[in-house]
């Protein structure tokens, strides 16, 4: 890993996942400063084990190489002015923020700051994590290939073209895991109302997700091909798959519908 200095601005769910991620791939904890004034337990302990600089303030703080911010959009009119010391002239600020966009941050720290929008997801605490991020013009290209590994290090990383796209991403992969649950959640309540009992639609539900999920990660194959050949012709899976794939009122256009409802409300929020 590069020998840039590395600041964290945030040390929840989110922060801490990457930064143990970060951590795990061999960046060296002698260049990782952690300011979150709340202090978690469990990163308290990563800390001490690993050695990085975990503080409650950002003063005294030299300038970072790389600044990323992990708090909640709502925080930044609070957290933003504090962090003027932290940035120099060739400090790139990554945000994994939803919904606060670039001028936000160059309103706060500078017009001329070099950010990245990351958009992660929360698959990341486990490793199975799906980042899309965009970076303004004019970041070196060894910042860049620094960031894109540091943010491949929870699952799977990629750049997008536009900031725009950012919105995108949020629509599909940001808010993606919750149409997932819900999906368990409604096959589940199917099972019962087939006659299962609640507990062991909830299993069955379940279980399938996780291990199709698996299937999916594991396998080369597209999900079309994939889904090909769970299906037989004329078969039950064919029968219920005439459903779910009808052109009006399937599932393809109900997740058309969604996404677009949840591209637009990170259009709202980042207003």
């Amino acid at each position: 890993m590069s020998d840039l200095s590395l600041v964290l601005v945030g040390a929840g769910k989110m922060g801490g996942a990457m930064l143990t991620g970060w951590l795990g791939m061999g960046l060296d904890p002698k260049n990782v400063t952690v300011i979150d004034p709340g202090q978690p337990d469990d990163m308290k302990e990563l800390a001490n084990k690993t050695g990085f600089s975990f503080l409650t303030s950002p003063e005294g703080v030299a300038k970072a190489d790389i600044l990323v911010i992990a708090v909640k959009p709502q925080m930044m009119d609070k957290v933003l002015p504090g962090l003027v010391g932290l940035v120099g002239e060739k400090t790139v600020l990554v945000s994994i923020a939803a919904g606060t966009p670039i001028a936000t941050f160059r309103s706060y720290l500078g017009a001329d700051l070099h950010v990245v929008r990351a958009m992660p997801n929360t698959p990341t605490q486990v490793g199975r994590g799906m980042i899309a991020a965009f970076a303004c013009e004019g970041i070196e290209a060894d910042k860049l290939e620094t960031i894109a590994e540091l943010l491949s290090s929870t699952g799977k990383f990629t750049w997008v073209g536009s900031e725009a796209l950012i919105d995108a991403v949020t629509a599909v992969s940001g808010s993606g895991p919750a149409y997932v649950f819900y999906m368990v959640e409604a096959l589940s309540k199917a099972g019962e109302a087939l006659g299962l009992d609640a507990e062991a639609a909830g299993l069955l539900a379940r279980q399938t997700i996780v291990g199709a999920g698996e299937l999916l990660n594991q396998s080369p194959l597209p999900a079309s091909t994939l889904r090909e050949n769970v299906t037989s012709p004329a078969g039950t899976t064919a029968a219920a798959l005439a459903v779910l794939m009808a052109e009006e009122g399937g599932l393809a256009e109900l997740m058309a519908k969604a996404t677009v409802a949840a591209r637009d409300r990170s259009i709202e929020l980042s207003k």
